[in-house]
């Protein structure tokens, strides 16, 4: 009821004015709920310092509080959040729900702004911490879902994570990730794509971790003309 007093009060006042907007996720994953307080919300668009509140689902008991600097969410056109999507180049949810580093364990991840490549989607990444019984900040995978196209991919049945990277129209890189436990992260593969400077051939460079060595090798193959442009 909340949200839809504040969406209302929104549109009466009009495009110029913005007001804080509180919203309730009832399946952000089977065992949690979530509520978002966020400081901006206008024209089907919220940004801003937030809160965010992790609930049990069963419960309903306020699990664990969260902050977002600059939280950014793209409302439907019902004005409610979409939450879990990581489709590349697409509007990337304001929350994420997911086993990041394969333990069995729910982990999160909450946007915090444009700041990855290309002004894409950032976020702040949180694994679940079985001895603390709580969230505790990643550095390694805030990293990742910083320094490149927005928020990784996860890979459940090879166990990895995925990152993408770009510069321009002619040069695109591929990472993959293995989460070694009291470790940390892996980097098992690359793929890297490279147009020629003539523009006709484009070079593919795979590397890969084989028995604790890393081995690459390069191909080239002609460019079609749809892939020129």
């Amino acid at each position: 009821m909340k949200t839809r007093h504040a969406l209302l009060l929104a549109a009466l006042l009009g495009p110029g004015l913005a007001m804080a907007a509180e919203f309730v996720i009832p399946k952000l994953s089977p065992a949690y709920a979530a509520r978002i307080v966020v400081a901006h919300c206008d024209d089907g668009q919220c940004s801003g310092p937030a809160t965010i509140e992790l609930i049990d689902a069963k419960t309903r008991a306020t699990v664990q509080r969260f902050q977002s600097d600059d939280m950014s969410i793209l409302l439907d056109k019902k004005g409610r959040p979409a939450v879990n999507v990581t489709q590349l180049y697409s509007d990337q949810s304001a929350l994420i729900v997911d086993d990041f580093n394969f333990d069995g364990q729910d982990d999160l991840a909450i946007r915090n702004g444009n700041n990855s490549s290309y002004g894409g989607p950032s976020y702040d990444v949180y694994v679940y911490n079985r001895t603390r019984k709580a969230f505790v900040p990643s550095a390694e995978l805030t990293g990742l879902a910083t320094s490149t196209l927005g928020m990784f991919q996860v890979d459940h049945r090879r166990k990895r994570l995925e990152t993408l990277e770009k510069s321009g129209c002619c040069w695109h890189l591929t990472t993959q990730y293995a989460v070694v436990p009291k470790v940390g992260l892996q980097k098992v593969f690359t793929r890297e794509e490279a147009m020629t400077a003539d523009g006709e051939h484009m070079d593919v460079t795979e590397g890969r971790l084989v028995n604790g060595r890393w081995k690459t090798s390069t191909r080239r193959h002609a460019v079609k003309e749809d892939d020129k442009h």
